[in-house]
């Protein structure tokens, strides 16, 4: 099963969390220090919750498509590839406290895109905590921290 995935960066995290479990009626799949995630069955979305700064008003942090293994993301990797689109792809990645393989692509809006899986949970939010692995394609600002 593939599902999309929105992740925003918020200001207020316990204030989401308690926003976000409410609206689709489940309890976050993941915390950790800055960074919640809600594996939501009805539709099927992987929300991901990021701190921000003070008191910013929310804002899209980027957009993916998580997928079931690595084949998957190479697959989606050749195909968007094959299509014309300049693709970034990273391998056993450290990301949002997970080991993930992902390829990105930026929408004609500058909007970062990945496609991912989940391979295994991490200590940490990045191998780096001042690395960015989230929406840096080449070419594009980083976008975020993390995903």
């Amino acid at each position: 099963m593939s599902r999309v995935q929105l992740a925003l960066r918020v200001s207020d995290l316990e204030g989401s969390v308690a926003f976000y479990t409410r609206l689709f009626g489940v309890e976050p799949a993941k915390r950790r220090p800055g960074y919640a995630n809600f594996a939501v069955a009805e539709p099927p979305l992987k929300l991901v919750l990021i701190e921000g700064d003070g008191d910013e008003p929310t804002r899209l942090d980027h957009l993916g498509v998580e997928v079931t293994d690595s084949a998957a993301v190479e697959a989606a990797t050749r195909r968007l590839s094959d299509a014309g689109l300049a693709t970034r792809e990273e391998t056993d990645t450290t990301c949002c406290y997970a080991v993930q393989d992902k390829a990105w692509v930026h929408g004609p809006g500058g909007e970062p895109w990945e496609v991912y899986v989940v391979k295994a949970d991490a200590e940490t939010l990045t191998p780096a905590e001042d690395s960015a692995c989230c929406g840096n394609a080449e070419g594009a600002q980083p976008q975020s921290a993390c995903c």
